[in-house]
């Protein structure tokens, strides 16, 4: 393949006599090999998703003990100790944490509201249908990968090797991820425990026995047969066992506990229980976190699971995308009651709360895995990542493992800090008219694109002088967007190919100025009201070109449709502010829109495309939204050039 020397680049192509003068680029380009291969065989996957956004969006080593292998370090399963786990803030709190979190009283209190508005978010999302497959708002699983906005099932080549993993058939194969990418096929368990030996009799199953018309649930472990212990039990878990052993596929309708004492006497119970730890996805318990076992008294409270009948009559309250009636108080509260999560997708508060919309459960707080897009859900008290939490509770490490190595293999939007630009080398700082800064060469390390001198100048300040470490790279081939609007501006996107040197297979030789920004591939990464960063050449407000690269700052606007109306078109985004103090103007077009996520990761969301009255009140400029089109970018790039998250 040649996608080794594939660069991104990303701009508008105005109508020049350059460009009119170049062969007519083809609408579709073939595809790497192995992509065309992969497509072929997901295409299925993708049909049969839910409506994407807009309908148009392209847009285990922990310390265990000796639990279920001899060898706790090779053959333990997914077991911890329990632990003491802290509340944590909801988004809203974490952000501000000085705001106060306790509910006003009402001393008139009014009945439920259908839906639970209170925590629910707007129509617009609920008719999506999210679920857990929806990638424009949550991860994909590692053995997963997102496509046209739905997570489908990864080719099982695909995953790293990483450790032996036994599964229900006898079948042995190295890792998790490759177990379950089968299992994603069949939807059927496969997965059983981790071990160098995989001995039958080690298999991890579920089994439900019966007392009093209460389905008690049971683990059967190379330990031998136990209960599920009632605390940390819920409906996530509920709704695993309810499909499997039990083949209800909408899963459970209520988790309950029972006290030990008021099982069956006739039937010999295990004298000892486990304590289960489940996202709601799994297709068995064994995928799930298992605890060590617990000893059992009398005033035990073990796991009951009561499995989901269709009501009689309308559904009056909330219904699941999988048509699953849920009852008041069940959504937004960062456990899966659905069984698919939808009830989670569209929230506006109550259990940990990503900026996309989504809640998540308490445990998977700082567990060092990014739940959220914009991983705010890893950040402590002052806003840092955090890391190394290897031995944290209820953090699967092969999962944590399989995701950190794909996620590194892509490096992009993290600025060379290491670099420094000398200081006696440029001007210093001053203000514009229009609410522009002149920037360090260091501070927008982002390329300036040369299209009618078909050349890509790297790490350039000045427009007409070079520094030190600016690059000029040839250009191999732009392909236009095939339903690009010259009238319109829709589609306003092009891709540029640079020339590679030599065999190595580069485009340039690394540059200690320049760093690669993310392409971002979800249209939910960034909201309305977040600030953002431009950067040109173009004129202030009534002045002439600048010859000195500058940023300011904008916002992020939302219903932009209300200013344009129909000249506002889907892939479209509004930035800038509505006073008109901020605004790129001509000679910025094609230039970025730089977002940077709570994680510290920056992403060209948008393209300088168009607008009017520039620097005016009520007029903000108009970018091309760069995740909308991301599917079509990776189709021409190849995954590994542009795909960070979700592989």
């Amino acid at each position: 393949t040649n996608e080794s020397h594939v660069f991104f680049s990303s701009f508008l192509l105005p109508k020049t006599q350059c460009l009119d003068n170049q062969p007519a680029p083809e609408s579709e380009q073939n595809p790497q090999a192995d992509l065309e291969k992969e497509q072929d065989l997901v295409l299925e996957g993708r049909n049969k998703g839910v409506d994407l956004e807009n309908k148009t969006d392209l847009g285990l080593k922990e310390k265990a003990g000796d639990l279920l292998g001899e060898n706790s370090e090779l053959e333990s399963h997914q077991t911890v100790s329990p632990l003491a786990f802290p509340k944590p803030k909801t988004l809203s709190e974490h952000l501000n944490p000085n705001t106060d979190s306790q509910p006003k009283t009402d001393s008139n209190p009014k009945p439920p509201k259908v839906l639970d508005e209170d925590f629910l978010g707007p129509a617009q999302c609920l008719d999506q249908k999210y679920t857990w497959l929806s990638c424009s708002k949550v991860f994909c699983p590692p053995w997963r990968r997102c496509i046209g906005g739905q997570c489908v099932c990864k080719m099982p080549y695909k995953c790293p090797r990483l450790k032996n993993t036994c599964t229900l058939d006898g079948s042995v194969y190295y890792s998790m991820c490759q177990a379950n990418a089968i299992s994603c096929r069949t939807k059927t368990p496969t997965f059983s425990h981790f071990s160098s030996s995989c001995k039958a009799g080690d298999k991890v199953h579920v089994t439900v026995s019966v007392s009093s018309s209460h389905n008690v649930v049971e683990i059967n472990t190379r330990l031998g047969k136990m209960l599920v212990c009632g605390k940390d039990w819920n409906m996530a878990a509920a709704n695993v066992v309810c499909r499997n052993p039990l083949n209800v596929d909408r899963g459970a309708e209520e988790a309950s506990n029972i006290k030990y004492k008021s099982l069956d006497k006739a039937t010999q119970w295990p004298n000892a229980c486990m304590r289960i730890r489940c996202m709601g996805s799994e297709l068995s318990l064994a995928e799930c976190m298992i605890h060590n076992q617990e000893p059992i008294t009398a005033n035990t409270e073990v796991a009951v699971a009561k499995c989901y009948k269709e009501p009689t009559g309308e559904c009056k309250k909330f219904i699941c995308a999988n048509g699953k009636c849920l009852g008041h108080g069940k959504t937004c509260n960062g456990v899966d009651d659905c069984g698919d999560n939808s009830d989670e997708m569209c929230c506006q508060s109550q259990a940990f709360h990503c900026k996309s919309g989504v809640c998540i459960p308490q445990h998977t707080f700082k567990d060092g895995i990014r739940d959220c897009l914009g991983g705010e859900d890893e950040l402590d008290e002052t806003d840092k990542a955090v890391v190394n939490r290897i031995n944290h509770l209820y953090v699967v490490p092969e999962i944590r493992e399989i995701r950190s190595s794909a996620e590194r293999g892509l490096q992009c939007g993290v600025p060379n800090m290491e670099y420094e630009y000398k200081q006696d080398d440029h001007h210093s700082r001053r203000k514009s008219l229009a609410g522009w800064e002149e920037t360090l060469p260091t501070q927008i390390q982002w390329y300036n694109q040369s299209p009618h001198s078909f050349r890509i100048y790297f790490s350039l300040w000045k427009s007409h002088h070079k520094q030190s470490t600016t690059d000029i790279i040839p250009v191999k081939n732009i392909i236009i967007h095939n339903e690009y609007n010259p009238q319109t501006y829709a589609n306003n996107i092009a891709l540029v190919q640079l020339e590679k040197m030599d065999v190595s297979g580069k485009c340039m030789q690394d540059n200690p100025a320049v760093r690669a920004v993310c392409v971002p591939w979800s249209t939910q990464q960034f909201q309305p009201n977040d600030t953002c960063t431009i950067s040109g050449w173009g004129r202030d407000r009534g002045s002439a070109p600048t010859a000195t690269l500058k940023w300011a700052n904008v916002t992020l606007i939302g219903d932009c449709v209300n200013y344009y109306k129909d000249r506002f078109l889907p892939g479209m985004e509004c930035a800038g502010d509505l006073e008109g103090k901020v605004d790129s103007c001509q000679g910025d077009s094609g230039g970025p829109l730089v977002c940077t996520d709570k994680s510290g990761l920056s992403y060209v969301w948008g393209i300088v495309s168009w607008g009017d009255k520039c620097g005016e009140p009520n007029h903000p400029g108009v970018y091309t939204k760069v995740a909308h089109y991301f599917d079509w970018i990776r189709f021409h790039t190849g995954w590994p050039a542009v795909t960070k998250f979700n592989q």
